[in-house]
């Protein structure tokens, strides 16, 4: 899958029951199940679900747009006024799928909670790791930060990937807690850097980030992505380095560094023109192209997109599967189709950090930030 450039004619996607429309009476009972969340499900998805339901009750934004120093009532326009002409069935369908997604996610976490079969890993906090039926999974869990990779999720991820290559798991799940699979970078990591910190900032960050992406490329087990949402920069790139790419239909795949006034990493430089060919690449590394799941899976970044409503219920009951074949056998299958390019995976890592290094030192990249920083402000 990796190591040629594809075309692949047949995107598997999945379309009959997403397209499935609900009926008022199952619209009504998700505004019952809403109330009776335990979890508050964040800002974000609570806009989503007061713009969906006011689209769904009221048809498109109809009223006056809001001061911009009234933040609450400007962020609620905005989110409603976002859904421009979608219908009111559509509107409705959504929501209601939404609160589907919420509630089985809880009631998900609660099974999990009770479930004396799974083995749950100490000593993380940004993460969490749980083993199960041979299967380790490592699941980015700063939701309320569209899971945004900080200094400390790196080194969690890293000992984990550790842990999970030692353990007697068969195969490892990658995947992200809420709305997203990971926003990549934080770009918090360069905040509150005194002038004269910036080159030893420059320089644990590229020691890090060689670290991190060398685990993903000596990983010694099948490691499995499961895309549940958004995926951006870092999560984007190693996904060249991961077995298998399973994703939902609502998932996007975005590497803004040219607009981060940055570079690519994750072997991305070397990994994606093998995987889509060299213009695909260079569409998406060098001009910041967003690719949809089924975008990606059509250049072969992805193995199979499937709808969100049964994402979890189809992958899940795949890696199943998976981690029920001869451990030893997946573990030296994979090591065969691996050796033969990972020294030079490893000479493409550290020359990427070497740039990437030089690139954080630069104009142009602290002044990208800033002003990202200064857009944000404004939101």
């Amino acid at each position: 899958r990796r190591m040629q450039a594809v075309c692949i004619p047949a995107v598997h996607l999945h379309m009959t029951a997403a397209t499935m429309q609900v009926s008022q009476k199952d619209f009504e009972k998700a505004q019952e199940q809403l109330k009776l969340l335990k979890k508050d499900p964040g800002n974000e998805t609570k806009l989503k679900l007061y713009a969906l339901f006011k689209q769904a009750t009221e048809g498109p934004c109809n009223s006056p747009k809001p001061g911009m120093l009234d933040f609450v009532k400007k962020a609620k326009w905005d989110a409603w006024n976002s859904l421009g002409n979608l219908s009111q069935d559509n509107a409705r369908q959504k929501y209601t799928e939404l609160v589907s997604s919420l509630v089985s996610a809880e009631s998900a976490g609660q099974k999990k909670d009770a479930s004396p079969e799974e083995s749950r890993h100490d000593g993380y906090e940004t993460i969490l790791v749980t083993t199960k039926n041979n299967i380790t999974n490592i699941m980015f869990n700063r939701p309320d930060r569209k899971n945004a990779i900080n200094h400390q999720m790196y080194r969690e991820i890293i000992k984990a990937l550790q842990e999970a290559g030692k353990d007697d798991s068969t195969v490892t799940v990658i995947t992200g807690n809420g709305d997203y699979y990971s926003s990549g970078n934080d770009l918090s990591n360069f905040t509150n850097i005194q002038p004269g910190e910036m080159e030893k900032m420059a320089e644990d960050g590229a020691v890090l980030l060689k670290e991190f992406v060398g685990h993903f490329i000596d990983f010694p087990k099948p490691l499995i992505a499961v895309v549940n949402g958004p995926a951006i920069g870092i999560c984007v790139t190693v996904l060249g380095l991961c077995d298998i790419v399973y994703a939902s239909d609502r998932a996007t795949f975005h590497t803004p560094f040219s607009q981060l006034g940055q570079s690519p990493e994750g072997c991305s430089s070397y990994l994606f023109p093998k995987i889509m060919g060299l213009a695909k690449a260079n569409e998406i590394l060098l001009f910041n192209k967003k690719l949809t799941a089924a975008e990606a899976c059509a250049q072969g970044l992805v193995t199979e997109v499937f709808p969100d409503r049964t994402f979890q219920k189809e992958v899940w009951a795949r890696l199943e599967a998976y981690a029920s074949l001869p451990k030893n056998s997946l573990a030296v299958s994979k090591q065969l189709l691996r050796s033969m390019e990972k020294e030079k995976l490893h000479e493409v890592n550290s020359k990427e950090c070497e740039v990437l290094k030089e690139r954080w030192l630069s104009d142009e990249c602290i002044n990208a930030i800033v002003s990202f920083f200064q857009r944000k402000s404004k939101l």
